[in-house]
């Protein structure tokens, strides 16, 4: 079976002792193709026997046995031919590139105007796409760069602070936008009359105590 190993490489064996069944992959994506179930006559034999040993015991249930073992010990020539020919149907539905010697799907990943596989030979509109959607993505991003997200926050003035219920405001906010609740460090402060110590109004030019000018 050397000229099939590079072919079987990438299978599952799903025989059993009441048959023979394999699952190929293609190289490049995966995708399975499942070989049709031959039925092994001597796994046949031991089920019907084993059956038997199930009803009446005894001697039945010691030919079940015997029989399944003989399944094992003789069943590597037609566990070899059944794959070979499980190769065979494989090769069928398989495609392999010359170029890199893959063996590939022909659904997903053969390229028919090409003879070769698209990893070889990308598919062209398949390939436009792509560079097209690259492309966009790379134009977008560039241009999302250049646009400036930050124009409404003021970073002199303390920067961001965050209300008590969790949002997140510029220092100059007077109230949350979120629940209202006035923001402490957007409120006026308040100052004092350097003369008399009394407290002025935020924008008032004289003490309203002592005619005193604000600072």
């Amino acid at each position: 079976m050397t000229d099939m190993i590079q072919f079987v490489a990438n299978y599952d064996d799903l025989s059993t002792d009441r048959g023979y069944q394999f699952r190929f992959h293609c190289d490049k994506c995966g995708n399975g193709f499942m070989s049709p179930f031959e039925t092994s006559l001597l796994g046949t034999g031991a089920g019907l026997l084993r059956a038997a040993g199930d009803l009446f015991g005894g001697a039945f249930g010691k030919a079940s046995n015997s029989a399944y073992d003989i399944q094992h010990a003789i069943g590597g020539r037609a566990h070899d031919d059944a794959l070979a020919r499980a190769v065979q149907a494989g090769k069928q539905h398989f495609q392999q590139c010359t170029r890199c010697g893959r063996w590939v799907c022909p659904e997903v990943c053969w390229n028919g105007q090409s003879g070769l596989c698209d990893g070889c030979a990308p598919k062209e509109q398949e390939e436009l796409a792509a560079q097209k959607a690259q492309a966009a993505a790379e134009q977008i991003a560039s241009k999302a760069r250049l646009q400036n997200y930050t124009d409404d926050l003021d970073f002199s003035k303390g920067g961001m602070v965050q209300c008590k219920c969790g949002a997140k405001m510029t220092a100059n906010t007077k109230f949350c936008p979120e629940c209202g609740t006035p923001n402490a460090a957007g409120q006026p402060k308040p100052h004092f009359c350097t003369s008399c110590g009394a407290k002025m109004e935020a924008g008032v030019k004289f003490c309203a105590e002592c005619g005193t000018k604000a600072a």
